[in-house]
């Protein structure tokens, strides 16, 4: 019997280490009763009170599901329509206009932030909530795309030959037999362009105004002045809500393919 090598082992566990370990600390020092992060104080519910009595991490809060929602739900179209548009021509330009959809998954922030900046600048969009959703939606509609198109592959044409042959119309046969089928991968999408969309940082920080802040935002410039309690609690309920969240897209994405 051969023996197995325990080098797998030592590398994933070397990598949940890393990955979880600092993960779980916020969450611990989140229940912290000490201001001093590297001292316990005791367990208490205080700094989960204070976000809640922040007037600037409700706003920041309200601002981010706002945000989320709106790309994520113009993604779902878009990227809808993207997908069963392409999947249903043959056009030679295919795999090239395939690969400029998924193009901003691969681009790194950074760079979208100063290309969407310069952009909204020249014709003349404000920076605020609009150009925010314009941006976050941009980058959103990829995610939509692939698993619509996923779910597109794998799909029986049967169904909808079938209505057709039944006198059913294009626009009938895609909403009663189409989108039935790709609604899973649709939502599981969208689902995911919300987490990503609510997650961003870098993006947003350059197409927000003075006076729209996001709550990725917030945490990042309440870091500038030393990690908190508060801070802590922060970045726990956002774990909790993002960790949520792809939990559900990945049910959805697995109950699709199914």
């Amino acid at each position: 019997m051969k023996s197995r090598s325990i080098a797998p082992n030592i590398y994933l566990g070397v990598l949940l280490f890393i990955t979880y370990v600092p993960i779980a600390l916020v969450i611990l020092y989140s229940f912290n009763g000490s201001r001093i992060s590297s001292v316990w104080g005791g367990f208490t519910l205080r700094w989960y009170r204070d976000l809640l009595a922040d007037r600037l991490i409700r706003d920041a809060l309200k601002n981010s599901l706002i945000l989320a929602a709106a790309s994520s739900l113009i993604a779902g179209v878009v990227g809808t329509l993207g997908a069963v548009g392409i999947a249903r021509t043959a056009f030679l330009l295919n795999p090239s206009v395939e690969y400029l959809a998924t193009l901003p998954i691969m681009i790194p922030e950074i760079v979208l932030g100063m290309v969407f900046l310069a952009f909204f600048a020249l014709i003349g969009l404000p920076l605020g909530m609009v150009a925010l959703v314009a941006g976050h939606t941009a980058f959103c509609i990829p995610y939509v795309y692939m698993m619509v198109k996923a779910r597109l592959a794998g799909m029986d044409k049967s169904y909808v030959e079938a209505a057709k042959d039944l006198g059913a119309s294009e626009l009938r046969a895609f909403w009663d037999i189409t989108f039935p089928l790709l609604r899973p991968a649709i939502v599981s999408g969208m689902l995911l362009s919300f987490a990503m969309s609510f997650d961003d940082v870098i993006i947003s920080m350059f197409l927000a105004d003075v006076n729209t802040s996001t709550l990725p935002m917030r945490i990042y410039t309440q870091l500038k002045t030393g990690v908190t309690p508060k801070t802590n609690a922060l970045c726990t309920l956002l774990f909790a809500f993002t960790l949520t969240v792809g939990l559900l897209a990945f049910a959805l994405q697995k109950r699709s393919k199914n």
